[in-house]
C-alpha cells in the first residue's frame, strides 16, 4: 500500500482530523505514515487542508503533490485540489456545499452530501465523519472499527459518550458511498 491523499476545506470543518484519523488508523495497521497540515492564519473559515500518506514503506517526503485520493469539503478547495488527483485516482467531494461537478474525466469521482447527512444525524459536528466513511468504503483500506478506535486514540475516555454518533456518521457515510 502506498496512499497518497490530500484533505481540504474550511477551517473548522474537521479536515485536519479527518486525516489525522487515516494517520492513526494506518499505524495501527502496522503502515508507515506521515501527516502534514497547512492552514491559514484564520481560527475559522480560512483555508485548510493536511496531506496524509499511509505506506508499505518509509515515507520519503510527508508533502502530497500527486494525490491517489482528494477529498474536497468546499469549492474553494475543489477548484484548488482537483488538479492534484493523479490519472484513475479519487476525487470525493462534499455535494452538500459544491453545486458544481468536477470536470476532470481521467479521475474517479464520488459526490457525498455530507451536510445533508450529518443534518439528519442531528449534529454539523459529524459532517466530516460522513466523509470519512465515505473515504474507508471508496478506499477499501480502512474499516468503520479501526477509525472509531482512531477517534478513541485521538479524543480518550473523556469523550466516549460522543463514539456512537460518530460511528454512526462514518456508517451514513460508507452507505452513501456505496450508492
Amino acid at each position: 500500500m502506498n496512499l497518497q491523499m490530500i484533505f481540504a476545506g474550511f477551517g473548522g470543518q474537521g479536515v485536519l482530523l479527518m486525516g489525522q484519523l487515516i494517520a492513526y488508523a494506518g499505524m495501527v495497521m502496522g503502515k508507515e505514515v506521515s501527516w502534514m497540515p497547512s492552514y491559514g492564519p484564520e481560527m475559522r473559515g480560512g483555508s485548510a487542508n493536511c496531506s496524509v500518506v499511509v505506506s508499505d514503506e518509509p515515507v520519503g517526503s510527508p508533502r502530497v503533490e500527486d494525490a491517489d485520493v482528494v477529498v474536497a469539503m468546499n469549492k474553494p478547495s475543489l477548484a484548488v485540489f482537483e488538479k492534484s488527483v493523479v490519472p484513475g485516482g479519487l476525487l470525493i467531494y462534499n455535494s452538500s456545499l459544491i453545486d458544481e461537478k468536477p470536470t476532470r474525466t481521467d479521475i474517479r469521482v464520488a459526490a457525498i452530501p455530507a451536510n445533508d447527512i450529518a443534518a439528519e444525524l442531528g449534529s454539523a459536528k459529524v459532517t466530516n465523519m460522513v466523509m470519512l466513511g465515505a473515504v474507508a468504503q471508496l478506499t477499501g483500506d480502512f474499516t468503520a472499527e479501526e477509525l472509531v478506535d482512531a477517534m478513541r486514540h485521538k479524543f480518550g475516555p473523556s469523550k466516549e459518550h460522543m463514539m456512537p454518533k460518530n460511528r454512526e456518521a462514518i456508517e451514513r457515510g460508507m452507505a452513501a458511498a456505496k450508492g
